[in-house]
């Protein structure tokens, strides 16, 4: 065998699993929960740009659900409707709660007549909240990442565009606390988000997609009637956990290829 020969076989085995696109296509019946951070350009050395989809790449995304027929949904929307959806349901989710959410997301959502879940964490500003999950990450890169406030997360629901979820109180890693402690960051986030913006906050997002099976059932126990994971793949409403939705990861780090094979199967690779 040549070395091209072997150049091209190694190729095509690095393309396959990378992209493992011989993976069957989930059906089109099965809702698309999509899980977002930032819409904002990648930077040179950064550590977290794979949390920074480029608005041009969102907008192509947008562009291209509603040409091929995709119907927007909120995620509470999707736990109401199970069982009564369109072929071609998706939710589109945004973790955190940075600042380009407003400015960068929101024009482009109602440009495409989409809607949103915006899981927002309570005490958002001066949190290097990485740290709790990875304790060398402690650049501060998310910390300085300009955050939401509250008047541009009221502007956000006044839209029409957004509901709003809480992703706690702190973004903690739910592995390192107490039932006591879980309990106060699901309950207090639940409680302050609905007296800050007045509105039912009825979904959450498990920090860094990390909890242990008791919390699920305090989560239930708090109020909240869905809970997305950062567990990634696509399922059928019939055997939805509604506390532990699985969502398809969109990486700033991934091509135009990688965002339709997501779509289609929930996963980029064979890993």
């Amino acid at each position: 065998m040549t070395l091209a020969l072997v150049a091209i076989v190694c190729g095509l085995l690095w393309f396959s699993l990378r992209y493992a696109w011989w993976r069957p296509a989930v059906d089109a019946a099965w809702p698309r929960i999509l899980m977002y951070h930032m819409i904002a350009e990648p930077r040179a050395g950064a550590r977290f740009n794979g949390l920074r989809v480029s608005p041009a790449m969102f907008e192509r995304q947008l562009r291209w659900l509603q040409q091929n027929g995709w119907r927007s949904f909120t995620v509470s929307e999707l736990i109401e409707a199970a069982g009564k959806l369109p072929e071609k349901a998706f939710a589109i989710t945004f973790d955190d709660g940075y600042a380009d959410n407003l400015l960068e997301a929101l024009p482009l959502l109602q440009k495409y007549h989409c809607k949103a879940t915006l899981y927002l964490v309570v005490d958002r500003f001066d949190r290097d909240w990485s740290v709790a999950r990875k304790a060398h990450h402690d650049s501060g890169e998310l910390m300085r990442e300009a955050k939401l406030s509250d008047a541009q997360v009221q502007t956000l629901l006044d839209s029409g565009c957004f509901e709003l979820g809480s992703h706690s109180m702190t973004h903690a890693n739910f592995l390192l606390l107490d039932q006591a402690a879980a309990q106060q960051e699901l309950m207090d986030s639940k409680r302050a988000l609905a007296q800050r913006f007045g509105v039912e906050v009825n979904s959450f997002a498990w920090p860094f997609g990390l909890y242990r099976a008791d919390q699920v059932q305090q989560a239930a126990q708090s109020g909240y009637v869905s809970a997305v994971t950062t567990a990634e793949g696509i399922e059928s409403p019939e055997v939805w956990r509604p506390l532990q939705l699985k969502r398809i990861k969109i990486s700033g780090k991934d091509n135009w290829l990688a965002f339709r094979l997501r779509l289609r199967s929930g996963r980029r690779g064979w890993w």
